[in-house]
């Protein structure tokens, strides 16, 4: 294995495979409500970077249960993470977030939950809150960074600096809770020192796991009309695989790898076709990273 897969690390903690099931809680964010901005990233769809399971079920235990009985069809799993995926799922009044999650942390065969949100939506209490979690679960906070350069945040419409974005790290890290940072290559005007850079940075700081997204246009989308426009070109395969090889060889051995590329509806996506092939880019990658005869951390 040349890199710390999620699977390889669930296997080492629970013993046997875990899946996470993803939810909706038909929640928004400040970057849609006029809090910090409107309309939300340049790349985020109507669903909130989701399912969009709220709109035919908003009952959270209903998706709970159909997502655990067919992720156990499928993959015989007897455990679960439960994963609030949707939009930002700690902008709500607290009283709301602990009765969505308790809704879903009683079903049975559930191990773990997993919150989705920005760095800018962690109050006191919503940590607070995760932390009781974190002492009969195994708790994931994923955060999006996206990228450490403030031209491109502002250009993709973020809502947030990446000073911002440091402070809500920091304070969440006082507080026995994993943290997975999510990171996006071949973002508008980024190249590979701008994608290194921020690999740099994650490096630095350490979080216990990192999922990497492959920039991909869902229609409907400000990025939509910037590429329809002809201002913004996605990265061809190769160059997406090299780079995600790039930031794998300046991680930290220990760090989770919970994703390698991005997992767009076929239905709504524009551009590029390539971002179809999960499956290949991924054996792409590992291809790439054998044949530099490189491994996770190899090179700083």
């Amino acid at each position: 294995m040349r890199y710390y897969s999620f699977n390889t690390y669930l296997k080492q903690l629970f013993g046997e495979r875990v899946q996470k099931v993803t939810l909706d809680a038909g929640l928004t964010c400040p970057n849609r409500d006029g809090t910090r901005g409107t309309g939300g990233c340049i790349y985020c769809d109507a669903k909130g970077s989701g399912s969009g399971a709220y709109a035919a079920t908003p009952d959270l235990a209903v998706q709970a249960c159909e997502g655990m009985e067919m992720l156990e069809q499928r993959y015989k799993a007897r455990k679960f993470i439960v994963y609030f995926q949707s939009f930002c799922n700690t902008y709500a009044p607290i009283d709301k977030l602990k009765t969505m999650y308790d809704s879903v942390l009683s079903q049975p065969g559930v191990v773990g939950l997993s919150v989705a949100t920005r760095p800018d939506c962690l109050s006191p209490a919503v940590l607070e809150l995760l932390a009781v979690y974190a002492r009969r679960l195994h708790v994931w906070l994923e955060l999006g960074l996206q990228t450490i350069h403030d031209q491109t945040l502002q250009r993709i419409n973020r809502g947030h600096t990446y000073m911002e974005f440091l402070d809500g790290y920091m304070t969440a890290r006082d507080y026995p809770l994993n943290i997975c940072l999510h990171m996006i290559i071949g973002l508008p005007g980024e190249g590979k020192n701008e994608v290194l850079a921020t690999a740099r940075e994650v490096a630095h700081l350490k979080p216990e796991g990192l999922k990497i997204h492959s920039l991909y246009i869902h229609r409907g989308t400000a990025l939509e009309k910037l590429y329809l426009a002809g201002g913004y070109e996605p990265l061809s395969q190769q160059a997406f695989v090299e780079q995600t090889c790039d930031v794998l060889e300046i991680l930290p051995p220990g760090t989770v790898i919970q994703r390698l590329t991005g997992d767009p509806d076929r239905r709504e996506l524009i551009a590029p076709a390539w971002a179809l092939q999960k499956n290949e880019t991924i054996k792409m990658i590992e291809s790439e990273l054998k044949a530099r005869g490189s491994r996770q951390g190899d090179k700083r």
